[in-house]
């Protein structure tokens, strides 16, 4: 890991890792309704249970947060599941109704946390550019 990518890596990791990690147990209402969201974004989501879908977004939460605590995985590895991981939160923002003014990307009130989920395309893009320049200027 890069120095200059601990800060980055740090404090997004925590996060991920702790939101993952109390996501663990959801179930009933809270997981059928955190499904039910991001059904209406990715309509393919449908085909998954609720619990199931839950659980998943635990794991996956928390498999991005070990890779960016975890100094010896890659920062493009962290990267890339952090852009993925954001590109569906933008997605999410984008496809659900009442995020967005009408016409517009600017956010209403109820849509500014899943907006700045934007930052993590830009943080997970930041580090896999960076190994990548990063690789080609030490050869």
């Amino acid at each position: 890991m890069k120095l200059t990518h601990m800060p980055l890596r740090i404090s997004i990791g925590a996060f991920f890792l702790n939101s993952g990690l109390s996501k663990r147990t959801l179930e009933g209402e809270a997981a059928v309704g955190m499904h039910g969201m991001a059904v209406g974004a990715i309509p393919r989501l449908r085909q998954i249970e609720p619990a199931r879908f839950a659980k998943l977004l635990s794991g996956s939460e928390v498999a991005i947060g070990a890779a960016l605590l975890i100094p010896f995985v890659p920062s493009f590895i962290g990267g890339l599941g952090l852009t993925v991981f954001g590109a569906g939160l933008v997605q999410l923002y984008l496809r659900t109704p009442g995020m967005r003014e009408q016409n517009s990307l600017k956010p209403t009130q109820a849509g500014i946390g899943l907006a700045k989920d934007s930052w993590l395309v830009g943080a997970g893009l930041t580090l896999m550019l960076d190994s990548l320049t990063h690789r080609r200027l030490v050869r």
